[in-house]
């Protein structure tokens, strides 16, 4: 579904962000990006959507190579989560949700239909949030917002840039709890970059642990807690203790 094949990035004055990844992502799995500031995961992350261009190597979506699809179009067909929302906040809640089916010409009365269905879906009832504005909710309920509005136009990939992180450790939880459990009824495809490892351990199929633009090792969570690469990976997992 998703696939970095030899993916370099080089920014002016010889900076590598990333030095030869090589990642797949299957169809209807969750992949988690984890690294410390600087390993290069958000870069990775958003060449999927083409925000980012590789500078060797090659980005394919569906076994096409990304870079022969539209990047508005792309955009517009890849859901995408970032860590404060990016809501607009001089729109409504289900404006907000209703942007991208909207931009990609869907009728008003099922666009509205839509963004209130996905805010049930996301637990924010239409009938009390749906007329607010982003500056009167939570920072919880924003994020859900923006969860919605991701999955607004039902794009088969779902791209996120530390979505809890911005959250109190209590509303991050929940968040998590939510995630797994519309993860599981939606089956997308999904690439989220993330910090915490232990977050990765809980809301993905599959973990990357990335360093110095590299990936050092991926597996499912119970092969990085069983089989650790020396290392890096090892002491990770020894100081979070999972």
């Amino acid at each position: 579904m998703l696939e970095a094949i030899r993916v370099r990035k080089t920014y002016p004055g010889e900076v590598e962000a990333l030095a030869g990844i090589d990642l797949f992502v299957s169809e209807g799995e969750t992949v988690a990006l984890v690294g410390e500031s600087g390993s290069g995961k958000t870069t990775l992350l958003r060449m999927f959507n083409r925000l980012v261009e590789p500078t060797d190597g090659e980005i394919r979506i569906r076994g096409r190579a990304a870079r022969e699809v539209d990047p508005v179009l792309l955009r517009r067909t890849t859901g995408y989560v970032q860590q404060d929302g990016g809501l607009l906040p001089h729109w409504s809640v289900r404006r907000n949700v209703t942007l991208v089916p909207m931009l990609l010409g869907w009728d008003p009365g099922r666009a509205t239909r839509r963004a209130d269905e996905l805010l049930e879906a996301v637990g924010l009832d239409p009938s009390h949030y749906a007329k607010r504005y982003p500056l009167e909710l939570s920072g919880g309920e924003r994020q859900r917002v923006a969860f919605a509005r991701a999955l607004a136009a039902d794009p088969d990939v779902v791209l996120l840039d530390e979505p809890f992180g911005a959250l109190d450790a209590l509303t991050c939880l929940d968040m998590q709890e939510q995630f797994v459990a519309l993860k599981e009824g939606l089956r997308k495809t999904m690439v989220m970059v993330t910090h915490d490892l232990g977050e990765a351990f809980r809301v993905a199929d599959h973990v990357a642990v990335m360093k110095d633009g590299l990936i050092l090792q991926h597996g499912r969570p119970h092969e990085l807690r069983s089989s650790p690469e020396a290392g890096y990976v090892a002491e990770l997992l020894h100081r979070v203790a999972l």
